[in-house]
This record gives C-alpha cells, sequence and structure tokens, in this order.
C-alpha cells in the first residue's frame, strides 16, 4: 500500500479509540498482529491484543488521542500522540508515540512509547 493509504488507517484507528470497542480496534490488526506496549511485554495475535485493549481500558470512561504529528513511509507509519483519557475521577493527558508496521492495509506490529508513570500517577 502506499504510504498515504496507510497512514489514513492509522488515523482511522487513533479516532476510533474515542469509542472504547476492543473488537473495533483489534479488527485493524492482522490475525498474527503484535501491540508491544513499551513499558509491557509485547502481545501477539489479534485475540490476544483485543483481550489486552479490553483490560487496559475496561475502567476508562473516556478517552480522546489527538494526533501532533503522523508520517508514514512505505509500510511505516510514525503517530506523535496526546492521549487524553479518564477514569471516573482521574484523568490523565499522556504523550505517546506510536511505531506501527503495516500490511496489506492492516496493523502488522505497533510499538508504543510513553512514559508509564506518568500515566500511573495520574489514574491512582
Amino acid at each position: 500500500m502506499a504510504s498515504n493509504e496507510n497512514v489514513a488507517i492509522v488515523t482511522e484507528f487513533v479516532q476510533a479509540w474515542s469509542r472504547l470497542d476492543a473488537d473495533e480496534l483489534a479488527a485493524y490488526f492482522t490475525e498474527d498482529g503484535c501491540y508491544h506496549n513499551m513499558p509491557i511485554g509485547p502481545v501477539s495475535g489479534r485475540d490476544n491484543v483485543r483481550n489486552m485493549i479490553a483490560g487496559f481500558t475496561a475502567d476508562w470512561t473516556e478517552t480522546e488521542w489527538v494526533l501532533v504529528n503522523i508520517v508514514g513511509e512505505g509500510d511505516v507509519v510514525i503517530a506523535e500522540r496526546l492521549d487524553r483519557t479518564k477514569s471516573g475521577d482521574k484523568s490523565v493527558d499522556l504523550p505517546c508515540t506510536g511505531v506501527f508496521e503495516m500490511e496489506d492495509g492492516k496493523i502488522k506490529v505497533w510499538r508504543d512509547y510513553f512514559d508509564l508513570a506518568t500515566f500511573t500517577s495520574a489514574m491512582t
């Protein structure tokens, strides 16, 4: 796929997070896709990715991911974001950068980089 098509897919994926639907989000991945939330170990396989997303978003009441910068070259897309998330009366604005490796219009590998302490100190 062309870089601009991959950028469009990642942009849609980032926007889809506001719906907090783990099934919808997992559908963006290849069957053997991998999500590596860098402070934690990688998870492989669409069903496992779905379960991981469902697990860590279970208490979220709202989230909006704002794209700051997004660039693509071939099958690689890099998206700098500000993830604004609420869980009850707690909230966090979390700067993140995701690196996406795409395959046939799906996410093959997603590596997300952020400071876990920023998230946990705001949400605990």
